[in-house]
């Protein structure tokens, strides 16, 4: 595995970043930024010409029922359950320091 980025580097970013790493961390986000970079190497490498640009692998429909208008409940019957009414309305508490 070739090394695509030096420890120094990765002090240098951090730097930039205004992020203070230890030893320790500086060498673990070394390794891991060199592992990611590989990755993105291999992906790179992969011959893509003959694949159509596409926004998911998988073909997508819709799934959900139809919208369509149906029967409704009576206001009456509603605030029957409801827990208080006022002027045909819900009454809800109020919120935000509101009377």
């Amino acid at each position: 595995m070739v090394q695509r980025i030096s420890r120094e580097e990765v002090a240098h970013v951090a730097r930039l970043a205004q992020l203070a790493l230890n030893e320790d961390e500086l060498d673990a986000f070394t390794s891991q930024l060199a592992a990611i970079l590989d990755h993105a190497a291999d992906l790179e490498a992969l011959n893509v010409d003959d694949v159509e640009p596409s926004t998911h692998p998988f073909p997508l429909k819709n799934v959900l029922r139809v919208d369509e208008p149906g029967e409704g409940f009576e206001v009456e019957e509603v605030l029957e359950v409801a827990p208080e009414v006022e002027e045909s309305q819900f009454r809800v508490p109020p919120i935000l320091g509101e009377s």
